[in-house]
């Protein structure tokens, strides 16, 4: 322990710690305390600005946030919805994917918020306890951001993968397939071995009784022509983004004049702006939008967080290495439980992938064992565990808008609906990771 610095790793942990208990943007607050301790208390040079990561966040986000105040993400919830109200049966199966679908969509989970009430009144017409579902639902939509194209993750590591010789659009199929596979095997576990009868909840029946289980109406929200043109915009610029990324798979770096990063930032903006041209919306309210105020939380718990584990990290660069490499070599899985640690604490997927990736590449000695590469690969979907400490904002909603209370936080913070689905689903991913990226 002393060899990673006893004090500087006290005081990562210590700032994080207070950061989680304050809750949602506090966690990037703290992380500038970190920074100036780790400075004046142990002599440490501030360690890299994600810049890149947050200014992908704020363009993805600006594109959403319009897509949003024209309509086309009530457009999506209401499509969403029907195809649940269709096949009530098979919620378990469908909320997770919908969420998860959402996800690789938008490049924020964020879009989970929208769908949460739907799940839960199909689940209560269907005597269904809502916690099956939205717990799959919640847990999906986080580890859909390991396999969305615009993703400030999975640009962030694909990007840095490339250089070994590893596709975009071969990572990509990777961890699309074995994220959205984990996502359904986990939905049938669920389903199988859990109780979910709605009816034989003791305290689903008191609130029965005292009348507090409300049955709320199904939408009947009035869709226009603009919102499902700015779906068509955003699908389109998605596309154009994957595209491009494929494109300069095939060059060589002399030969690109926009670079991924830039050209991700100007397909979004320039997404944002077709969507105000066609819709006529009111720029001044993008602001006001939920999809705004929580990508700009997102950038600055990023910007905290990732510049906190960058300057503890840069600082002890030479033992990480050392240590990374003995473990990983003999136990490939490890990293994984390094990526599932990292990101309980660290509460960003492009954050946990920001601060640990750079020591791994060197750990692992990829530029004379490119091969090696395949182990960050299969292990990726591990930094999605930010449903472990019950303070996501996604997963606080869920326990909030279900009235049944069947969705629940324990009061040993643990012991909470979405830890063994969540648990299960990292688990399945990674294992598919590993047997999939023998493929590339």
């Amino acid at each position: 322990m002393s060899s990673f610095g006893f004090l500087d790793l006290a005081i990562v942990l210590s700032v994080i710690f207070i950061g989680v208990r304050l809750g949602g943007i506090a966690i990037g607050y703290t992380g500038g305390i970190g920074v100036i301790l780790l400075g004046v208390l142990c002599g440490i040079k501030p360690g890299e600005i994600p810049t890149s990561v947050i200014l992908i966040i704020m363009s993805v986000i600006a594109a959403i946030s319009a897509m949003q105040l024209a309509g086309g993400l009530d457009y999506l919830v209401s499509v969403a919805e029907k195809i649940l109200r269709k096949n009530p049966k098979k919620i378990n199966y469908l909320a997770p994917t919908i969420t998860y679908f959402l996800t690789i969509l938008a490049g924020t989970g964020h879009t989970a918020f929208s769908m949460i009430p739907v799940i839960v009144e199909v689940a209560k017409e269907q005597n269904i306890k809502p916690k099956a579902p939205l717990s799959l639902a919640v847990v999906s939509s986080q580890i859909a951001i390991t396999a969305s194209p615009v993703s400030a993750a999975v640009v962030y590591l694909s990007g840095v993968l490339e250089g070994f010789g590893y596709s975009y659009i071969a990572m990509l199929g990777v961890w699309i397939a074995s994220t959205y596979l984990a996502c359904i095997i986990t939905a049938f576990l669920v389903t199988k071995f859990s109780n979910l009868d709605l009816s034989s909840d003791e305290y689903y029946q008191e609130l029965l009784k005292k009348g507090e289980i409300v049955k709320k109406e199904k939408s009947t929200q009035i869709i226009s022509k603009e919102a499902k043109l700015s779906v068509a915009i955003f699908i389109i610029g998605v596309l154009a983004v994957v595209c491009y990324a494929t494109y300069l798979s095939g060059l060589k770096a002399e030969q690109i004049i926009i670079p991924r990063d830039s050209a991700i930032m100007c397909v979004m903006l320039s997404i944002a702006t077709f969507i105000v041209l066609v819709s006529k919306i009111n720029t001044s309210k993008i602001i006001d939008t939920s999809v705004f105020k929580s990508g700009m939380n997102a950038c600055v718990c990023v910007l905290g967080v990732a510049w906190l584990g960058d300057t503890y990290v840069s600082a002890h660069s030479a033992e990480i290495k050392d240590f990374a490499k003995n473990l990983v070599e003999q136990y490939q899985f490890l990293l994984a439980f390094a990526f599932f640690f990292a990101s309980m604490l660290l509460y960003s997927q492009a954050a946990t992938a920001k601060a640990i990736v750079p020591s791994v590449i060197v750990a692992l000695g990829l530029s004379e064992n490119p091969e090696n590469a395949k182990i960050i690969i299969a292990s990726f979907a591990a930094v999605s565990a930010l449903f472990v400490l019950p303070t996501y904002p996604t997963l606080l909603g869920a326990v909030g808008m279900d009235d049944t209370k069947t969705t629940r936080i324990g009061r040993y913070v643990f012991n909470h609906s979405f830890f063994i689905p969540g648990v299960l689903m990292i688990i399945l991913s990674v294992a598919l990771g590993f047997l999939f990226v023998k493929f590339i």
